[in-house]
């Protein structure tokens, strides 16, 4: 029989919670993290939910042991939350891309929300400007664009989609001071809420 794997002493939930979600995001980046974390497993419990964050800098150095430990939480979890907030770029940051599409990847409901609503092409197009060639969208960096209308590269909102769950963006909130994304956070909390009643 497989030893269960402990859970790093840094990650901040209550297993009393009937429904554990998973909290992804660049949010462990911030100098505060811990109390973003914790704000938010509040919040979590505050809706009848368990929160899952994963608090990288507090549990190792050891690259390979963080990897194993928020792997541990996606496996464990019964909903990914993913903050898409755009992260050093136009885009979210790639760790929570790749663990969105490990959860889904797993079946399980994921759903992401943002700070900004500002569309992916219209971001990219601040960063790099953008023209329009041959019916094409192409950036100033020579390469095509993305020109669909959605929050974030397709496979990142189409993740989303096809597993059924959300992308909840408001506008105020971006990469400036926002990264946490309280306010779409909470409202993307209050639709899972509401799906798992419906």
């Amino acid at each position: 029989m497989r030893a269960r794997p402990s859970v790093p002493r840094g990650l901040l939930y209550n297993r009393a919670m009937a429904l554990s979600i998973y909290l992804a995001g660049p949010d462990v980046f911030l100098p505060d993290a811990r109390r973003v974390g914790a704000e938010k497993v509040a919040i979590c419990a505050e809706l009848g939910f368990e929160g899952l964050f994963p608090l990288d800098a507090d549990v190792t150095p050891d690259p390979s042991a963080i990897f194993a430990g928020n792997r541990e939480l996606m496996l464990r979890a019964d909903v990914g939350l993913f903050n898409l907030t755009p992260f050093r770029g136009p885009s979210a940051d790639a760790g929570t891309t790749l663990e969105l599409g490990f959860m889904a990847a797993l079946g399980k409901p994921v759903y992401g929300y943002s700070g900004t609503a500002v569309e992916f092409r219209e971001r990219v197009a601040a960063r790099f400007g953008v023209a329009r060639r041959d019916g094409r969208l192409w950036g100033g960096d020579g390469l095509a664009v993305e020109d669909f209308g959605l929050r974030d590269n397709l496979m990142v909102d189409g993740a989303i989609e096809a597993i059924g769950g959300d992308f909840v963006t408001l506008e105020g909130e971006g990469e400036e001071g926002g990264l946490a994304a309280f306010a779409a956070f909470r409202a993307c909390l209050e639709r899972v809420r509401a799906r798992r009643r419906g």
